[in-house]
């Protein structure tokens, strides 16, 4: 039986999911695909107040195992041989299927960038909500090194976030970026101290878990959509959602602890 490599932990209303396969650089193989669906599902099921991932012995992720004992890399060369697109189309898309399902869970996703965070694991963290960034970290783009780019959907995200112009230099350099730039770029969010990434993670998540948890939804919602929105658009989405958010009552307890003085304590169904 192939032992564990995406484990899920749960701590108050804040979902840990950290990725552990340290002799690979915590890259993935197959396995990992089907673990972190697992966790996807089980996390829907049950859904936190906020998300955390990140990777072991300070390490995010090196992103897809270029490994000749990964199948999925042996698919490949069979493909590019063949020069036959189907199979090499169906593997992308299944990897993009696992990653978007993750991705586009309804609650705030942290990625705590602990470690290296190369080709698809610079692509995963780029995809999450929000970025927290070791001083001793470092992210690279480095597929087009291969002969590949990013397919994980961390291209468009990253251009998105920070700009085409931006994301070219990164994507087609493939160089390392440390945290200082990083943070500069408005790549990622904080920088933690030195061995803190995890903890300043969960602290963040925990500030947002306080918080109305329909309410911190619908307004993530705005903010994702309106990626691929016009301004009016998003306008109109962000009214709809509003009124929503307050016929449901949540407002009730944000208000009356307001009134009161007090810290509002949010149940997770109202």
């Amino acid at each position: 039986m192939a032992e564990q490599q995406i484990f899920l932990e749960r701590i108050d209303r804040v979902a840990v999911v950290s990725l552990r396969r340290p002799q690979r650089q915590n890259s993935f193989n197959k396995t990992m695909f089907l673990e972190l669906g697992c966790v996807t599902r089980e996390l829907k099921e049950n859904l936190p107040r906020a998300v955390v991932i990140t990777g072991e012995d300070k390490v995010f992720s090196a992103g897809f195992d270029v490994n000749p004992d990964n199948p999925w890399v042996a698919e490949l060369i069979a493909a590019v041989e063949k020069s036959a697109k189907a199979p090499a189309e169906r593997l992308i898309r299944g990897l993009r299927a696992v990653v978007d399902d993750f991705v586009s869970l309804p609650v705030p996703i942290i990625a705590a960038i602990n470690g290296l965070a190369y080709g698809g694991g610079a692509e995963l963290a780029v995809r999450c909500d929000m970025r927290v960034m070791d001083p001793g970290a470092v992210i690279c783009f480095s597929e087009v090194r291969l002969g590949l780019m990013p397919d994980w959907g961390g291209g468009a995200s990253l251009a998105h976030l920070i700009g085409s112009s931006r994301a070219a230099d990164l994507i087609l350099t493939a160089r390392k970026v440390p945290a200082g730039e990083a943070i500069n770029l408005g790549l990622v969010n904080r920088i933690s101290r030195p061995g803190e990434c995890l903890d300043e993670a969960l602290n963040l998540a925990d500030m947002i878990s306080r918080n109305g948890p329909r309410a911190v939804r619908c307004a993530l919602k705005v903010i994702r959509e309106s990626r691929n929105r016009s301004l009016r658009q998003s306008l109109d989405l962000e009214a709809e959602e509003a009124v929503s958010l307050i016929v449901s009552g949540e407002c009730f307890y944000g208000v009356a602890a307001f009134l009161g003085k007090q810290e509002p304590d949010f149940p997770d169904d109202n």
